[in-house]
């Protein structure tokens, strides 16, 4: 259960000078969707609230200049283009005081239709494998994350924490990457989630500074803006990477050529607008590629065909409840002396926010523990010594899918980290989960 955001570099000695047209290095630059905000409330989402308070519009550009994806819309935004290039997922309202919802349209030409009919706003739309997408639906004033079939249907919820949550990309191997706040806190944080809701986890343990805006490069790596900068996830490493780029605010969302050119949001300062700009990795400098004066120039995404990601067959059962496995709660990032963990709490949080006891159980001397817990719900753990004081509890909450069984190698242990190839010893005591599905329960039951 881990858990990822935001960005900068400076600009030397370029006159920004307003412009539209692309200035790759290549001879012949890509053709791309981008949106332009007068406003750009980039993090307002992590407290339920509009990103685009004066509207925007998408845009494309291509070899016979800019013009507008959609006509006949009071506002567009959150392009995605399509597997094979062909169409294009947006976010639109027909009137400025409809609520968002999710569009599709060809981009031969053609009316949009649309994917959801959300009573609220529907924001920040992907394509998955198997004609499906996902988007973030509010819900209550918090942003949850949803997928339904572009056919339509009914919704799937793939996010059950109790903070707002929002896709950022979604991963070759089949995961969605979003951003959701971290804890309590309204620090974003980047995580990922399969199309099931199963297997929530943050995308790395080392927490702190903010990341969002997170996207997949081809090399596999993510790449994110946070606090003062860009970083990456590479797979060789638990930690984040900086990026060493020019100074200034990265609004993340980069998309990247087939040359290895990145076309990113970036400004000079917080008080002046993000403008896209193309850079290539080592170089000291941005080159202008849009330049919308007086707005704000975002969300680039490249007009081609791309790889289909790996499906994701659900192994969901049909229970009400999960089970969790933990495997060695000493392997974790958090040192713990040698038989010093004597049990574990878990807990979870009502509709109200207030913050329930679901039960404790042991846990067995090779740091091996076995619970049934409730599905969908808010879930924290809590480890303590044999005199009851805490040893380490989780800052932030993740869940278990209804029917879902999740194994972990250890608790807050990084991706790393390999189990020990032995049975655990709470499973050759008993195979029965410890009944932690019920609040204010303190005992455990099953094989203890």
């Amino acid at each position: 259960m881990r858990q990822v955001a935001i960005a900068v570099l400076v600009l030397a000695g370029i006159g920004l000078v307003p412009r539209e047209h692309a200035m790759p290095s290549t001879s012949s630059p890509p053709e791309f969707l981008y949106t332009v905000a007068k406003r750009y409330e980039q993090l307002a989402w992590i407290k339920g609230g509009e990103r685009f308070p004066s509207g925007a519009t998408v845009f494309t550009r291509d070899s016979s200049g800019r013009h507008a994806l959609i006509t006949n819309f009071a506002a567009s935004a959150d392009p995605a283009i399509s597997f094979d290039g062909k169409t294009v997922l947006f976010t639109g309202k027909h009137t400025a005081q409809d609520r968002w919802q999710i569009w599709e349209v060809a981009l031969a030409g053609g009316d949009a239709r649309a994917i959801t009919n959300c009573a609220d706003d529907c924001i920040r739309p992907f394509y998955l494998p198997e004609n499906r997408v996902v988007y973030a639906e509010r819900a209550n004033g918090r942003f949850v994350i949803q997928t339904v079939d572009l056919a339509g249907g009914n919704p799937l919820a793939l996010t059950y924490g109790p903070a707002n949550s929002l896709p950022s990309d979604v991963l070759r191997d089949g995961r969605v990457l979003f951003e959701s706040a971290y804890g309590d806190t309204e620090t974003p944080e980047l995580y990922t989630v399969y199309s099931d809701g199963s297997g929530v986890e943050s995308y790395r343990c080392d927490h702190g500074k903010a990341r969002f805006g997170g996207k997949q490069l081809g090399s596999g790596d993510v790449v994110f803006a946070r606090d003062h900068g860009l970083g990456r996830f590479t797979s060789a490493l638990a930690k984040e990477m900086g990026i060493e780029a020019p100074t200034g605010d990265y609004a993340g969302d980069l998309a990247e050529t087939v040359a290895g050119e990145w076309l990113l949001p970036w400004r000079p300062r917080a008080d002046s607008d993000f403008q896209l700009m193309w850079w290539t990795a080592g170089q000291k400098t941005l080159r202008p590629a849009v330049q919308e004066p007086g707005s704000n120039s975002i969300e680039p995404v490249l007009i081609a065909e791309r790889p289909l990601p790996k499906r994701h067959p659900s192994g969901l059962h049909d229970w009400q409840v999960g089970n969790l496995l933990c495997l060695n709660a000493y392997t974790s990032k958090s040192k713990f002396a040698e038989d010093s963990i004597h049990s574990v709490r878990l807990y979870t949080r009502a509709a109200d926010g207030k913050v329930q006891l679901l039960g404790a159980s042991p846990v067995e001397s090779d740091g091996s523990f076995f619970v049934q817990v409730p599905g969908d719900q808010p879930l924290q753990i809590e480890l303590l010594d044999a005199s009851g004081k805490t040893l380490k509890r989780e800052a932030g909450w993740f869940w278990m899918r209804r029917g879902e069984q999740r194994v972990c190698v250890g608790c807050h242990a990084g991706p790393e980290s390999a189990p020990e190839n032995a049975v655990p010893m709470v499973l050759l005591k008993s195979t029965t989960p410890a009944d932690m599905t019920h609040p204010t329960s303190a005992t455990s039951v099953g094989g203890h």
